[in-house]
């Protein structure tokens, strides 16, 4: 049998979490699937993979062997879709996954320039705010808004910077107070994104120093559009991206707490397998994001620090003017 596909069948096998689910993907028969893997471990002379009935799972060996069989593959497509797309048109189906809120008020529309651009791409786009793994979950492209990461399996490839902020209700910094301190938020009732990275505590700093504040949590949601809609009824603070909560600054049912101290910058990220690296459909999309959302950050992030300086005459910051 071939080393190559015996390599394919055992990642495939370790990212479906099984030789059913893998002989699946692979359109093969799961007895064939066993074989080639049976194969690779009397080739090597070690075990890869523990088998029970309900599950499979790595041992140490295996672990360390999967790492390099999809840096080889990886390889090994890349070089494959190098050559036979240099005098080709990009075309075939690009799956997407991308935030809920983000797909809905930002994406959208652009997937349908894109489109129309590239006429022969078909997109399937689904949205849900979960954490995504592309590999296990067959996507070839993630869209996400976090903090930036390393993985020796993926490409996080930063897009653009996205501002967060801290917002309130008018009304509900009339009843409890406006904050002057990071440290007096552990008195206000803080409205809490669910897929948080930092748990139940929000990262702020200023020139001097940074702080992380326990919070309590009132209300807790995984989606932006949420949090911001139980702001705007008075019920909290709320750490959200601008984007989400822009208009309603802008019209004055949201306004920015704690101005001069600010939450990190987490990043718009293009997220994808290291065998998509040079993918044609990849790098399009890679490139359509980042010439469309890069300026339209920086003026945001312009935009908010012109409010801030002005906090001393208006209660109420613009985020955007």
């Amino acid at each position: 049998m071939d080393k190559f596909e015996s390599m394919q069948a055992f990642t495939k096998v370790v990212e479906a979490g099984g030789f059913a689910a893998a002989a699946r993907k692979m359109n093969l028969s799961r007895s064939t699937v066993n074989k080639l893997v049976i194969n690779l471990e009397k080739q090597l002379g070690v075990q890869l993979l523990y088998r029970t009935t309900r599950q499979v799972t790595l041992t140490d060996t295996g672990k360390a062997f999967y790492e390099r069989c999809i840096s080889i593959l990886g390889d090994l497509q890349e070089a494959e879709l190098e050559v036979s797309q240099q005098n080709t048109e990009p075309k075939g189906t690009f799956t997407i996954n991308a935030p809920m809120s983000f797909g809905i008020s930002k994406l959208g529309s652009l997937v349908a320039d894109f489109m129309a651009q590239y006429s022969d791409i078909k997109i399937q786009l689904t949205l849900e705010d979960r954490f995504v793994d592309p590999i296990r979950e067959g996507y070839d492209f993630v869209v996400r808004i976090a903090a930036k990461s390393e993985s020796p399996n993926l490409v996080a490839n930063p897009i653009a910077p996205i501002k967060r902020v801290l917002c309130a209700a008018p009304s509900y910094l009339e009843a409890k107070g406006i904050p002057t301190h990071p440290e007096q938020l552990v008195n206000h009732s803080c409205l809490h994104y669910g897929y948080l990275a930092t748990g139940s505590q929000w990262i702020l700093r200023n020139s001097d120093r940074e702080w992380k504040v326990p919070i309590n949590g009132v209300f807790c949601s995984n989606n932006g559009e949420v949090l911001r809609d139980v702001a705007v009824r008075g019920l909290g603070i709320a750490l959200l991206p601008s984007f989400i909560v822009e208009q309603e600054l802008n019209n004055g049912k949201l306004q920015v707490v704690l101005p001069s101290y600010t939450p990190p910058d987490v990043f718009l990220l293009a997220i994808y397998p290291v065998n998509r690296h040079l993918s044609a459909k990849t790098k399009l999309f890679t490139q359509f994001l980042r010439d469309n959302f890069l300026d339209l950050e920086r003026f945001k992030r312009t935009s908010y620090n012109s409010a801030v300086e002005s906090v001393g005459q208006n209660k109420t910051i613009n985020i955007l003017q």
